[in-house]
């Protein structure tokens, strides 16, 4: 039976949000491919990842290596390029993380493998596989198609919803094909970038604001947007013209020049919806949006929509959200 690798990514001793994204977006695919889906794992003391992958794939190709301990790029692609070559899986799925944009590009030329970047979706269209990728600053939706067999993509984070599909997978375990030290790429220390006030990656609930708030540095602004937000037990983050004008940090920022969210809630306020916006956060559970255009791009992606002004939306939400909590 035919393969669909999907590379694991780890840091740190957690394994990253891709990777569940990656093995579920697949699933799909793969029974199209008549495939089955192989988590290759590579690392040192893994034995954690395995059990947390089991229910998520239906083989676990494990690589431990005290050289794999952390990611470098020329050690994983040895790896990867000797699995590939003697397994010959169908297609090949990285993360288009910093993690992924190192191996995936170098890993293809090696192999003389077609590769798609940036993937956030596939077809299968007369039996050879299509890939959709974004072009010209997320303005069209391109879809590649890849002459041959075997493919290779890298996804883009948050493209896919995680849903554990509950399998049980096989463990199989593979010698490490390294045996010699990497000299040419070495892995020195991590360097986090520096933590903010609020991680809103992390949060299960959004009230974002665009430019349409007007002045967020106005304190009446700031304070009805605040207290819808308290009473949400919401974190505020934004588009990035309050970035540039000063009126909330960087790491506050949706996007594609900012950060992928995906809360349960994600509130649009005075958001028109570019697409680089978009791409940031349209894989939040429930969006609703609220903007005086009703030809606002917003709408096209939200559950639910207020077409209005703000102001006159902002204060009642708060005082139904008071109320549906039993507050005075």
């Amino acid at each position: 039976m035919a393969e669909v690798f999907v590379l694991v990514e780890h840091r740190r001793g957690e394994l990253r949000d891709i990777t569940f994204e990656m093995l579920s977006g697949c699933r799909d695919l793969a029974k199209n491919l008549n495939a089955s889906i192989t988590a290759v794992l590579l690392g040192k003391n893994i034995d954690n990842f395995v059990e947390q992958l089991k229910s998520w794939a239906d083989k676990i190709l494990v690589v431990e290596d005290d050289k794999l301990e952390n990611f470098n790029a020329e050690a994983y692609q040895r790896v990867l390029s000797h699995l590939i070559k003697e397994r010959k899986p169908i297609l090949t799925l990285i993360g288009h993380t910093s993690f992924g944009m190192d191996l995936a590009p170098a890993l293809a030329a090696e192999l003389g493998i077609p590769l798609a970047t940036d993937c956030i979706g596939f077809e299968l269209q007369d039996g050879r596989l299509v890939a959709i990728r974004q072009m010209y600053g997320g303005k069209v939706n391109a879809r590649i198609s890849f002459k041959t067999a075997p493919y290779m993509a890298t996804i883009r984070s948050a493209a896919f919803k995680a849903e554990e599909p509950g399998l049980s997978a096989e463990v199989e375990k593979a010698p490490s094909p390294l045996t010699e030290e990497i000299t040419t790429k070495r892995f020195l220390e991590y360097v986090e970038a520096a933590v903010g006030e609020v991680d809103i990656t992390q949060a299960e609930r959004i009230v974002a604001v665009g430019r349409g708030v007007g002045d967020y540095s106005d304190e009446k602004v700031r304070s009805i947007i605040e207290e819808l937000a308290n009473e949400l037990g919401a974190v505020i983050a934004c588009s990035r013209p309050i970035v540039d004008k000063g009126w909330l940090p960087k790491d506050r920022q949706v996007g594609t020049s900012g950060k992928t969210v995906k809360p349960k809630l994600y509130l649009a306020l005075g958001i028109s919806g570019a697409f680089q916006h978009v791409a940031g956060m349209s894989a939040s559970e429930t969006i609703v949006a609220v903007n005086k255009d009703p030809k606002a791009p917003i709408f096209t992606v939200a559950d639910y929509g207020i077409v209005d002004d703000l102001f006159k939306v902002v204060p009642v939400l708060t005082e139904k959200v008071r109320e549906a909590k039993g507050g005075s």
